[in-house]
């Protein structure tokens, strides 16, 4: 006589169709960050997109409150495999700070305050894909979350989306982050589990 009925697999775990394979979800904000949070004056922050020609286009912060702000709900995927979904967001979308920048770049380097970089394919910036975020939950950024701006790109995991946002640089060639160059994958699909440099 059979104890367990065919077919009967034990509990199983409720799947949420909008988690990527291996994520679990969390209500809280993990702060995670290589480094001290770094101290940032908004009368002289400024963020500049340097093209592969060395053209450069900044911004102040003033200037970046003027531009036209979006109000993005998004899922976050973090690589340590916390995922919180439908966070709210403000911030100028790339495709705004882009209009006037000439390139015919490829890849697109991030820099942040204390020197962190992360890389990615230019167009993942772009097409209403990418924001510089100034407010979360609709409250100003807070210094431990990437304050006063960090840059916004859900669709890849959340180490992409840098803190402290200083600029970015435009490079024909591929040119590795800081995650990156310690073995973390180059691009960082969550959906596909890209998290290490052999996934």
């Amino acid at each position: 006589m059979n104890v367990v009925s065919r077919g009967f697999h034990g509990r199983r775990e409720r799947v949420t169709p909008d988690l990527p394979p291996g994520q679990y979800l969390t209500r809280n904000f993990p702060v995670l960050q290589a480094g001290p949070t770094p101290r940032v004056d908004l009368d002289t922050w400024q963020f500049t997109i340097s093209n592969e020609a060395g053209a450069k286009y900044s911004w102040s912060w003033r200037e970046l409150l003027a531009l036209p702000s979006e109000k993005p709900t998004v899922d976050i995927h973090c690589v340590t495999r916390w995922s919180k979904l439908g966070t709210t967001w403000q911030g100028v979308s790339l495709d705004t700070l882009f209009e006037n920048v000439e390139t015919a770049a490829d890849f697109a380097l991030v820099r942040s305050y204390g020197g962190y970089t992360t890389n990615m394919p230019l167009e993942d910036l772009l097409d209403g894909r990418a924001w510089i975020a100034y407010k979360y939950d609709g409250e100003d950024l807070s210094g431990s979350h990437g304050g006063p701006a960090r840059l916004l790109v859900p669709h890849l995991y959340f180490w992409k989306s840098a803190k402290w946002v200083t600029g970015i640089d435009l490079l024909n060639e591929e040119e590795p982050g800081f995650w990156e160059q310690l073995g973390y994958h180059s691009y960082g699909d969550p959906w596909r589990e890209q998290r290490y440099s052999n996934d």
